[in-house]
């Protein structure tokens, strides 16, 4: 398993990461996520393990704390040989002061997924969305008092603009706190406006993505069709999707050039498009989910290969969608008047 440095930091991770989301399916959204329990991810564990994939990511929101639970009994007894990702800022519960990235919010966040987790550290603590109500310096504060601690090990944001997150670096730095290395975010080959602000800030501040859903909640997974009926047991179809209208017409063509590139390298479809990511500039670590052994297994088979760069290519080209103001002003500046690029 290839591992690579997240943001501007020590510490590596491999390049896939395994998502729990589908643990628990408590709740209608969870539930079409998936309904995993102990014993299937007791065995979805092991078979990461025994891939080389250490790294698990969480949050508290995910089926109200039951998928931490389940996370934690099935890393019982190999917790010092794993990765833990974890992340808080949504709703858990009713109340005024129960949600955001205020210093009263994460610091009950934190110690109920430390128990929830069975452990008494999180090696990456993310804010799961920008809280506009709270001053980012009290939160950035709280973040660092928690890694003085020992109670984190590092933090990370999650769906920031790229206004939000540099304000937070700009703020850490200023007093000498501990700064974010990492942004989780949506990218992937059905959408890609991650690249037109968040993917150069990366490039000029060292901040490592993670990818969360790599598949476009399944729509990349080789289900749909050009000219068939959409699958009714999709997530998407059950609630449970995220991420804008779907654009059929671009799916279509993405799915053309996915199966060209499929024949040619033996491949599945998805596994294309998760290698696809993995040749992108900041992606330092992909989330893959599974809602049984079978899927998993086809989604650790991503890696130990590579993409051609015509076969990048290709993708790139079926891929392209046109860019929002000030993005495509800035596409045809640079093609009239070339400068060094971001990637």
């Amino acid at each position: 398993m290839e591992h690579r440095f997240l943001g501007n930091s020590g510490l590596q991770v491999p390049v896939l990461s395994f998502g729990t989301a589908t643990f628990g399916g408590v709740g209608e959204f969870f539930k079409a996520w998936g309904s995993t329990q102990q014993e299937d991810a007791n065995r979805m564990v092991k078979l990461c393990m025994e891939a080389g994939v250490n790294f698990f990511d969480t949050a508290n929101v995910y089926s109200r704390g039951v998928a931490e639970e389940i996370l934690g009994v099935a890393l019982k007894g190999i917790r010092d040989k794993v990765l833990i990702s974890t992340k808080a800022t949504f709703v858990m519960e009713d109340g005024p002061n129960n949600f955001g990235s205020s210093r009263h919010h994460l610091l009950k966040s934190v110690e109920d997924s430390l128990r929830r987790l069975q452990t008494d550290y999180i090696d990456i603590y993310h804010m799961h969305g920008f809280d506009g109500n709270t001053p980012v310096d009290e939160t950035l504060r709280t973040l660092d008092t928690l890694i003085q601690s020992g109670k984190v090990r590092y933090i990370a944001c999650s769906n920031f603009s790229g206004w939000h997150l540099m304000k937070s670096l700009s703020v850490s730095e200023r007093y000498g706190w501990t700064k974010y290395i990492a942004h989780q975010a949506y990218y992937s080959l059905l959408d890609r406006e991650f690249e037109w602000e968040l993917m150069p800030l990366g490039v000029d501040q060292k901040i490592g993505t993670i990818v969360w859903s790599p598949l476009a909640s399944g729509r990349l997974g080789g289900k749909y069709r050009r000219n068939q009926p959409l699958p009714r047991e999709n997530r998407v179809q059950q609630g449970g999707g995220h991420g804008p209208a779907l654009n059929e017409a671009l799916l279509y063509n993405i799915m053309d050039a996915l199966d060209e590139v499929a024949a040619e390298t033996g491949k599945s479809v998805a596994q294309v498009a998760l290698n696809w990511l993995l040749q992108r500039p900041t992606v330092v670590n992909i989330i893959i989910g599974a809602r049984n052994e079978e899927q998993l297994q086809q989604n650790l088979g991503a890696v130990g290969w590579n993409l051609t760069t015509e076969q990048v290519k290709k993708l790139d080209a079926a891929s392209d969608r046109e860019s929002v103001y000030p993005y495509w002003h800035q596409r045809q500046n640079l093609q009239l008047n070339p400068l060094p690029k971001f990637y």
